[in-house]
């Protein structure tokens, strides 16, 4: 059996503190991957191409990008709300590609992750501006995998919901009663996913394991998407 590794490879994980971050740095580092941990929200437009010019080389990107999703109902979302989702989750992404894709069109080699929500595959109520730019990510993904593939770069990307994270599921909402309800009533397999499950998937899809999987936005929230 072959023990996944990611020894030596340099990984560039966004906004490592927030939604997926710390379980994304705990995991990579675990499986011998150098990583960089960045903190910011990249919504200045200068900041992706400044941030990979610090960097250096990178063999992987994660983005990992995040905002608390608002409740609004639809005939209620203000252009300043339907901005600030765009502008945090998705503008940075091409953003970060134009400026790590020289490199990995250089040496023919490369991986593109990106940590987005399952919300895209399934109507929630009052997300409108949220799942509005978790679709946008996913069907750049689509477009950008089947663009790299010839050059062997991997872009792909995770759907998640109802993964145990600080940013979307806080301990206070776990604690909640009605929300444990709703667990259970809406997720077919009865729990939150453990962040771990979630980064590993991302280590074997950063992976030289992982050649032949492009431009897929794979589930992870234990069958509520088809549910």
């Amino acid at each position: 059996m072959t023990t996944l590794r990611l020894d030596g490879k340099r990984i560039l994980v966004t906004q490592c503190e927030d939604f997926m971050g710390p379980a994304l740095c705990a995991v990579l580092t675990e499986l011998g991957a150098r990583v960089t941990a960045d903190p910011q929200r990249l919504t200045d437009p200068s900041a992706p191409a400044r941030l990979v010019a610090a960097v250096g080389e990178i063999d992987v990107l994660v983005a990992n990008l995040a905002i608390a999703a608002p409740s609004t109902a639809a005939h209620e979302v203000e252009d300043a709300e339907w901005r600030e989702m765009f502008e945090t989750m998705v503008d940075p992404l091409p953003r970060l590609v134009r400026a790590v894709l020289p490199q990995m069109l250089a040496r023919r080699a490369g991986k593109i992750v990106v940590i987005g929500s399952a919300s895209a595959l399934r109507g929630i109520k009052r997300t409108s501006s949220y799942s509005a730019a978790r679709g946008a990510q996913l069907a750049y993904v689509q477009a950008l995998g089947v663009e790299m593939a010839p050059h062997n770069i991997q872009v792909n990307a995770i759907a998640q919901n109802f993964v145990d994270n600080p940013t979307y599921f806080p301990a206070e909402l776990q604690a909640n009663a009605r929300f444990q309800d709703r667990l259970k009533r809406e997720v077919p397999a009865g729990r939150l996913g453990l962040p771990r499950e979630s980064a590993m998937l991302a280590a074997f899809l950063a992976s030289d394991a992982c050649n032949f999987i492009v431009g897929q936005a794979i589930p992870v929230c234990g069958g509520w998407a088809t549910h």
